[in-house]
């Protein structure tokens, strides 16, 4: 499931001619304006990139419909996609934090109830 969202699609929807910029803004993150603007001035500058818009237009496949739940989501595997590393490093950030809450919960509660604190005593 996680390899169809980490894989470069064309965006047709938001596209303006084939969706492959609008493809790559969404695998990056960057805007689409920004990437369609530098597409241009390439092309004017050098002609070859338009051959490389439409080969990747005809190569890449369509960006399937539901890929992403919500916004939040999609920028959740953009970072996926830039930074592993650091993505990795942020979730268990969060389940380092989870634990934490979760072990002043637990301590909150046994040191307000002798009984379960003998039980748990009795255990160890």
């Amino acid at each position: 499931m996680s390899s169809l969202r980490t894989t470069l699609y064309r965006d047709k929807h938001n596209g303006k001619v084939m969706g492959v910029c609008a493809g790559i803004a969404s695998y990056t993150g960057v805007n689409a304006v920004w990437l369609r603007i530098g597409t241009v001035a390439m092309t004017i500058a050098f002609g070859w990139p338009a051959i490389a818009y439409f080969a990747a237009g005809f190569i890449l496949n369509k960006k399937p419909d539901q890929l992403y739940v919500d916004k939040q989501e999609e920028q959740y595997w953009q970072g996926v996609r830039q930074s592993p590393t650091r993505t990795a490093r942020e979730i268990r950030a969060r389940f380092r934090d989870i634990d934490r809450r979760l072990a002043d919960v637990e301590t909150y509660y046994v040191s307000n109830n002798p009984r379960l604190t003998a039980e748990i005593e009795q255990l160890r």
